[in-house]
């Protein structure tokens, strides 16, 4: 769910942000990227650290490629989540666009630098009213604080280059079981639409600019967690696949044999 780059254009619409109901802190966490038939395209690696009630964390994906894309949000979690920073960087060939997008809440300034079709580096800048539901990065985390059964919208910037404030609205689907070994659990499926308004909105299905549907999934209860999720990470990209991955141990070596006399 994290670094969505995608071409919208939408009005701002106000929206509440997400309340409180587990707090977030300290993890180390590894992932896995990959595409719907179940190709391996990267290695995801997580790190979340606390200071007071701000949280940094940082979502690192290293491709085989040689392509990176890198995310590093900032954000409070005092009564509801506010999202304080945002630093989203795409580079390598499996990105059809060059980009590094930073926001500053505080000040709402939206800086996007990337290369067009001919390579040249370019910079669009932008000083925007940010709302406070905004979710750059955390959508996640926004799930897992939902009651029961419950949706929400929320806002986004989007860089098409040029960036902009768009909307995303979140419903539950229902719950479907995996397992863990032996154990079977159920998770809640979340479906994220971008939402497109405006004139520009009307003609994206004609245009064939309409944004498939994302999906979340979190496992709900006492201690909610993301389980996976799919969707474009960038502008016209393809559907990828981010699930949680264990550590692979290297078989250990057996001792030599030795014969008695």
């Amino acid at each position: 769910m994290r670094g969505f780059v995608l071409i919208l254009l939408a009005g701002v619409l106000s929206a509440e942000p997400v309340t409180v109901r587990q707090t977030e802190g300290a993890l180390h966490g590894f992932l896995v990227l990959r595409t719907l038939n179940g190709t391996t395209i990267a290695d995801g690696e997580l790190t979340q650290i606390t200071r007071g009630t701000q949280i940094t964390s940082q979502l690192v994906y290293r491709f085989k490629d040689g392509s990176v894309q890198d995310e590093t949000i900032v954000f409070s979690q005092t009564g509801h989540f506010r999202l304080l920073s945002d630093h989203l960087v795409q580079r390598g060939p499996a990105f059809k666009r060059q980009l590094d997008l930073s926001i500053n809440v505080a000040t709402g300034l939206v800086t996007v630098r990337y290369k067009d079709d001919k390579g040249r580096d370019k910079v669009e800048s932008a000083t925007l009213q940010l709302p406070p539901d905004l979710a750059n990065g955390m959508v996640p985390v926004l799930l897992k604080n939902l009651a029961p059964g419950a949706g929400t919208t929320v806002s986004m910037v989007v860089a098409t280059p040029k960036p902009l404030v768009v909307k995303l609205v979140v419903s539950p689907e229902g719950e479907e079981t995996f397992n863990t070994s032996v154990t079977p659990h159920k998770a809640t499926r979340y479906a994220v639409k971008m939402e497109i308004g405006g004139i520009r909105g009307m003609l994206a299905p004609m245009a064939g600019k309409q944004p498939a549907d994302s999906h979340v999934w979190i496992l709900g209860g006492n201690c909610p967690a993301f389980v996976k999720s799919e969707g474009p990470s960038f502008e016209g990209g393809p559907t990828w696949r981010t699930e949680l991955v264990s550590p692979l141990w290297p078989a250990p070596a057996l001792a030599p044999i030795t014969r008695r006399r």
